[in-house]
């Protein structure tokens, strides 16, 4: 990918020898929606995951009184445009709680089924929690959406090309992800699934590529960003593509003996550590000094592990972990194990 990057911005330096043309960009159109089992025409490229969600905004109904749902503790890539939408309508946001003995899935389940409640307009969710991979069981929680009447919007970032997404199985409105994640591509480049009867929209950034000639473009070609003939994100993402396919999701996922929620219960390809007592202060400098690379989410410890990284950097990590935690250790460390 970074090779295909590099020789991307090479052509930049001779751009009287750029050739434009749609075959790269309809390339990883096509890619992009082999990944979810969508068809090229359900496809949009955006530059982000907010730019997807905002054209997901702009063409669901959030009328007044009416409530849209999302998990507590989201990234706001996917609860600022509903907050948007809400306060324009005069509809109401609800951050889905959950105990930390429960399940994702279930206090969605609850709050789609309380009674008194307000009428659901949209669920914008996750297939997991994006700070410790705690998962959203999507198959469970999409006929209950569509029993309700509401619209259901899936940030698939944490998901596409590491775990298995189709899009004929949860019937989402709207679904969108970005290559930057696990896919290994770019940054400003995403891409958003919209269903075929939500393809007759209005787009967030009216342009050249989605309104040809003035007229809107057919399916979700209508919700294309300007200027999509990127020479650097196209030619990464048409080679992530291609490797990631080639690996399948089950070479990402890996598995750590740590003290952390049941296995069952969490996606395979992130690990969230909760220590007991919050967060250290400085823990995550103090592994990356040690060459251990870990992020903070909201108070909990995210491990990322992706296909290039092998037992000895579970080893590594598990070594780096008791020594920045050994001025407090609330709790042992267990025997790593790779599964």
């Amino acid at each position: 990918m970074r090779l295909a990057g590099e020789a991307g911005a090479a052509v930049k330096a001779t751009p009287w020898r750029i050739e434009f043309g749609e075959a790269p960009a309809e390339r990883v159109r096509a890619a992009a929606a082999a990944m979810i089992g969508a068809a090229a025409g359900d496809i949009a490229r955006a530059g982000s995951i907010s730019h997807a969600m905002a054209n997901a905004a702009r063409n669901l109904p959030v009328a007044a009184g009416s409530r849209v749902i999302h998990l507590a503790g989201e990234h706001s890539s996917n609860v600022l445009v509903w907050e948007g939408a809400a306060a324009t309508t005069g509809a109401t946001v609800e951050a889905v709680a959950r105990d930390t003995q429960a399940s994702w899935t279930e206090a969605v389940l609850g709050a789609l089924a309380r009674p008194g409640a307000a009428p659901l307009a949209v669920v914008a969710l996750s297939p997991l929690h994006w700070t410790d991979g705690a998962l959203v069981d999507i198959d469970r929680i999409a006929p209950a959406v569509r029993a309700a009447g509401a619209a259901l919007v899936i940030d698939a970032t944490q998901a596409v090309g590491a775990m298995p997404v189709e899009v004929a199985r949860w019937r989402p409105d709207f679904l969108a992800f970005p290559t930057y994640k696990w896919l290994l591509g770019s940054y400003n480049l995403a891409f958003l699934y919209a269903a075929p009867h939500r393809q007759s929209g209005t787009p967030v950034e009216p342009n050249g590529y989605n309104t040809p000639d003035g007229t809107p473009a057919q399916g979700a070609r209508r919700y294309d960003m300007g200027e999509r003939n990127n020479l650097v994100a196209l030619p990464m993402a048409e080679a992530a593509f291609a490797l990631t396919a080639q690996w399948g999701t089950a070479r990402v996922v890996a598995g750590l003996g740590l003290p952390v929620p049941d296995p069952a219960g969490r996606a395979g390809h992130i690990l969230g550590l909760r220590l007991p007592g919050g967060m250290p202060e400085g823990l995550t400098e103090r592994l990356a000094a040690a060459g251990v690379h870990a992020a903070n989410r909201r108070g909990v410890l995210r491990l990322g592990p992706h296909v290039y990284n092998d037992e000895a950097d579970v080893a590594r990590f598990a070594a780096a972990l008791r020594i920045a935690l050994a001025a407090r250790r609330p709790f042992a460390l267990t025997a790593i194990a790779t599964r």
